[in-house]
């Protein structure tokens, strides 16, 4: 283990400790890099030894627990002492895990709903979750709870107010003496992803008790109910209710970070399978109907079109079947031109990442054992992530500073924090991010909108409507 090194806190760190101190509900909102896990671990340091909490819970995504936050809490001189347990493991495990005595318990957060089950029990009510008290609200329980202070690290995880997740949370709210939420984009695709966020905060008090409330007063829908949009000033208005919740930081006003670089590299396909995807587009935007076009159809039909630009398609049987090897070739000459420097490759499917693994055998994958510290070591020449569990937490600015955007992504909160994992505070070296974009396929509409910093799924949707409009145009 490396010895712990001290740690000064720039100005805006040393605010967000006091923000942090100061309030029972506070929300940081700061963006990639501005070392918001050593502030709140600062801040759970100063609480413990004041004696203001004793037991602290956090919770965040999988790997992030695992890695990002024993990292931190290992890494400085002022968290020596501090001594914390993760919870995993099959659930005897992760029983007797949850009786360590240990000041902080670290949990992925897909594991939170049987943390509360676990703990809770039943409400005085006799209902799960449910209590006869005034003033709690429905899905609140008032059971047996561990943890006096709860940290929901990358909390728009949390924006769901039907996931099982936020429902866990709410049901222990009411018996947690603080509550800290971290995240760097806490309503990247729409401002009703804010209400669940702010609720657990504040349980209602700024935006109202029930989601189906807020969104009436707050949005209008279209004809079908499908997409909301803010009514005119809502989203100032909403912006002014919650603004004493949470301390909102922005890298560029605070880091002068090395230079980012993005390239866009055009990969031709093909003649043949240039030709199959263009079959394959008019019978599936044909099929979908623009009457049938909705954001769960136009999704399936976007990820079969990004599968094909990536050279490979799912059948029916849940199988891949290769169309074409262009990302793949444009690839290697990529590694060649980088002479040897380690990349960080993004993919966005199954059959993404068998293909990858099968033609460079040097690549790693994110979740393989030992794989971030080996790369942070500079001992993997590739590694393989996947957006969804590559992009949040993890510090990986020591292995290199390419990323390969191999396989594009609608998800903008994804793209930035995938592309973030090097282009952070600790970085010494301009980054590169590089674009495999295949020419004359989805992945150019998809560059185009995160580029424009538009990539969400309103966006997806038009996009479908206009290539179907285009392809009934071409067959008129």
């Amino acid at each position: 283990m490396s010895a712990r090194v001290s740690w000064t806190p720039h100005a805006y760190q040393a605010r967000a400790v006091d923000w942090l101190l100061e309030r029972p509900a506070a929300g940081l909102w700061a963006q990639m890099g501005l070392g918001k896990t050593v502030v709140t671990a600062t801040a759970v340091r100063r609480l413990l030894d004041q004696c203001m909490v004793e037991r602290v819970l956090v919770v965040a995504p999988k790997r992030v627990a695992a890695h990002a936050w024993p990292g931190e809490l290992a890494k400085w001189t002022h968290l020596e002492g501090l001594t914390w347990t993760l919870i995993e493991g099959d659930a005897r495990e992760r029983a007797r895990r949850m009786l360590e005595p240990t000041d902080v318990h670290l949990i992925g957060r897909e594991l939170l709903p049987w943390l509360v089950e676990t703990s809770a029990g039943k409400g005085p009510g006799g209902r799960d979750g449910a209590s006869a008290s005034a003033g709690v609200g429905a899905g609140e329980a008032t059971g047996a709870w561990p943890y006096d202070m709860v940290v929901v690290d990358e909390a728009s995880g949390f924006k769901d107010p039907d996931a099982r997740r936020f429902k866990a949370l709410k049901r222990i709210r009411p018996q947690l003496e603080r509550i800290v939420e971290l995240t760097g984009t806490p309503a990247p695709n729409s401002l009703l992803e804010l209400w669940p966020q702010v609720y657990l905060l504040d349980r209602g008090a700024r935006l109202g008790r029930a989601f189906s409330a807020f969104r009436e007063a707050w949005f209008e829908s279209d004809y079908m109910g499908w997409r909301w949009t803010p009514r005119p000033g809502a989203a100032a208005e909403i912006q002014r209710r919650v603004e004493d919740l949470a301390l909102t930081l922005k890298a560029e006003d605070w880091l002068a970070l090395p230079e980012r670089v993005d390239r866009v590299l055009p990969v031709p396909l093909p003649a043949e399978a240039r030709a199959r995807y263009r079959r394959l587009e008019r019978e599936l935007v044909l099929e979908l109907g623009e009457a049938q076009i909705s954001a769960v159809n136009a999704g399936v039909l976007a990820g079969k079109l990004l599968q094909a630009a990536n050279g490979a398609l799912y059948a029916e049987d849940g199988e891949w079947h290769r169309l074409h090897d262009a990302k793949l070739d444009a690839l290697e000459d990529l590694l060649e031109a980088a002479e040897g420097e380690p990349v960080l490759v993004a993919y966005a499917y199954r059959s993404d990442r068998e293909r990858l693994l099968a033609r460079f055998p040097q690549a790693v994958e994110l979740r393989a054992p030992g794989a971030i510290d080996a790369w942070n070591r500079g001992e993997v020449p590739m590694l393989l992530a996947h957006p969804a569990s590559g992009g949040h937490g993890l510090n990986l600015q020591a292995g290199g500073r390419h990323v390969v955007w191999w396989g594009l992504t609608w998800s903008l909160e994804l793209y930035q924090q995938l592309t973030a994992r090097l282009h952070r505070q600790g970085q010494t070296r301009p980054v590169l991010v590089h674009h495999l974009v295949a020419e004359g396929t989805l992945d150019e509409t998809v560059m185009a909108a995160l580029a424009g910093k538009a990539a969400t799924q309103d966006a997806l949707l038009e996009a479908v409507k206009r290539r179907w409009a285009a392809v009934m145009r071409e067959g008129a």
